[in-house]
């Protein structure tokens, strides 16, 4: 990154981030139709979600943080697509950035280092659901090589509305 910027470093989260994950994904919770959640968690509630979420394996969670205030910028993660055992080699990925780090390249960041994390683990394919409209974030999977397989139309309903959302899969 250039000097006029913070540097970012992006490694696995671990447990101390959990009250700021949590804040930062509960922003998105009460403020954007981005996730289907309604309702804010408080940080006992999102650990199970943490650990879920091991160092190694299929399932990660990386986040963005600046190195200078240790503050997190943002985060990715690859979970279970489905339960049922045949889709174990297929996860779903999901990007949250901190609202007021946005169009800084942490989406990138995070993604690149989540998808060199899983180069070599079984896995054969990665989807991600876009509610709609988000074009920042269609942006970000289309350089990631993700391709639009469709949309579940009104498929969530939030803030009084319904939502469509996108769903993108990439080969890994």
């Amino acid at each position: 990154m250039s000097s006029e910027r913070t540097e970012v470093q992006v490694r696995p989260g671990v447990e101390s981030d959990l009250e700021a994950l949590t804040d930062l994904y509960n922003h998105y919770v009460r403020e954007t139709p981005i996730t289907f959640d309604t309702a804010v968690f408080t940080p006992e509630e999102r650990r199970p979600w943490l650990l879920s979420h091991p160092e190694d394996g299929p399932h990660r969670l990386m986040v963005a943080v600046d190195t200078g205030s240790q503050e997190i910028l943002g985060y990715v993660t690859s979970s279970p697509y489905r339960v049922k055992p045949a889709y174990v080699t297929s996860v779903e990925t999901t990007v949250y950035v901190a609202p007021h780090a946005g169009r800084r390249g942490i989406g990138t960041l995070l993604y690149k280092a989540l998808f060199e994390a899983l180069a070599d683990e079984d896995l054969h394919r990665a989807y991600a659901g876009i509610a709609q409209p988000n074009e920042a974030s269609t942006r970000l999977h289309e350089r990631f090589g993700f391709r639009y397989v469709g949309t579940y139309r009104e498929v969530g309903r939030k803030f009084g509305r319904y939502w469509d959302v996108a769903w993108y899969e990439k080969e890994l």
